[in-house]
């Protein structure tokens, strides 16, 4: 069967459903492309700063947020061999101190499921779980192939039609559609890890930054108890940990179960606070992360999160960088004139303010990522910031934590 929308959004992860919302409450008719079933966990730091929480007002969650999420994290870490800093967070510009001055962490699968539902409630068409497998040219429009996953038999193989097409898939998954990304295996690549634990003893207002050989991550505690560790790690140490492990053991040792051991053994942070913690579901791994800023518009096919730009996790900034751009690129979308050139022109403005929200928090991640993954780098972040705790504050503040969400003046998107 054929569909026609105003858009097909392939994605829905924070990026692909703020983009789906604010669009659906201008009226366009909207679809959204997912290939998982919801609810589901992701390898993700699932924190978002307090910046954020107008946005949240906006697309409508912001009061399930609120409710959902863990405690206010009002204090920076680090955890780095022996060494244990803190330091203040920066807390939220005054005009948004009274809806909540710190950002909180909250799991994706309660934060998609609630953002899919409200995209959902304003008007958006969900095929789910459905898997986008081609995109062709059809007149004005183009043409989204997709077909069921996971022996789905309620919904058959469709084709839905649009002129704006939202790549919302990230980067880590390769596929045959032109704004997925080649994956290539590198022994530099950075793997992604996460897992839930409860019981852990970290102090639920702080979120360290944990740096380790051949990697970093962080903790924060989320909902309901759950505390989330995140981490990265390069290919060839998780290898040479893997043999090394096994080795000890005398049997196979998985990725996760190398990963966990590596960081207990050489972070200490990290091992006081899950000294009495459970496993609270399996250990996710994805990736390798793909750092880097990319075509954010080519032949009607605009990007957002991931898909757009990715930074190193070590800021914890990646909810908060898809949300806003899917934000970003609604409000250049609704201004932009009919016809193939007032896309381009919507691309063209779209790059630009993505650009001035995010470079500057994707350079500094990646500086910040070449100092901990670096011959003594761990051993120089301690220095600094055991001479300088400061240093943390300023660190969280360049990465974006207090930067306003531009456009949330505009009264056309506001919370129906």
């Amino acid at each position: 069967m054929r569909r026609t929308h105003d858009a097909v959004i392939i994605g829905a992860g924070p990026a692909g459903t703020s983009a789906a919302l604010a669009l659906a409450r201008r009226g366009w008719a909207v679809a959204i492309v997912e290939k998982s079933v919801f609810p589901r966990r992701k390898v993700c730091g699932e924190y978002i700063s307090a910046s954020n929480l107008t946005l949240l007002d906006r697309l409508g969650i912001g009061d399930a947020w609120r409710a959902e999420a863990g405690p206010e994290i009002r204090r920076v870490g680090l955890f780095s061999g022996d060494a244990c800093i803190e330091a203040p967070m920066p807390g939220a510009k005054p005009a948004l101190a009274a809806r909540g001055g710190f950002g909180r962490a909250l799991g994706r699968d309660i934060l998609d499921t609630l953002l899919l539902g409200a995209a959902r409630s304003a008007g958006a068409q969900v095929f789910q779980p459905c898997r986008a497998v081609a995109i062709e040219r059809d007149g004005d429009c183009q043409a989204v192939r997709i077909q069921p996953t996971g022996g789905n038999s309620r919904d058959v193989a469709a084709v839905l039609r649009a002129p704006v097409i939202v790549a919302a898939h990230g980067s880590w998954e390769p596929g045959p559609l032109p704004s997925q990304l080649v994956k290539k295996s590198r022994p530099s690549d950075l793997l992604g890890f996460k897992a839930h634990f409860t019981g852990s003893s970290l102090p639920p207002d702080l979120m360290p930054l944990l740096t380790f050989p051949g990697g970093y991550g962080g903790m924060v505690v989320a909902d309901h108890g759950r505390m989330s560790i995140s981490c990265c790690i390069r290919r060839d140490m998780l290898a040479r940990l893997r043999g090394s492990l096994a080795c000890e053991r005398g049997g196979h040792v998985s990725a996760a179960e190398a990963v966990e051991h590596h960081i207990r053994a050489t972070c200490r942070g990290a091992r006081d606070a899950l000294v009495e913690a459970r496993l609270y579901g399996p250990w996710l791994a994805a990736g390798p992360i793909r750092p880097g800023i990319r075509a954010g518009y080519e032949r009607d096919i605009f990007r957002v999160g991931n898909a757009a730009g990715e930074s190193h996790p070590i800021i914890a900034e990646g909810i908060s960088m898809a949300l806003q751009s899917g934000w970003l690129l609604a409000q250049e979308l609704g201004e932009a004139a009919e016809g193939q050139a007032g896309r381009e022109a919507a691309g063209r403005r779209y790059e630009a303010v993505w650009r001035r929200s995010f470079a500057t928090r994707i350079l500094a991640a990646e500086a910040i990522a070449r100092i901990a993954l670096g011959p003594g780098g761990a051993a120089l972040m301690q220095a600094v910031v055991c001479n300088f705790p400061p240093a943390l504050t300023l660190g969280a503040r360049l990465s974006g934590k207090t930067k306003p969400v531009p456009g949330l003046a505009d009264a056309r998107l506001a919370r129906g």
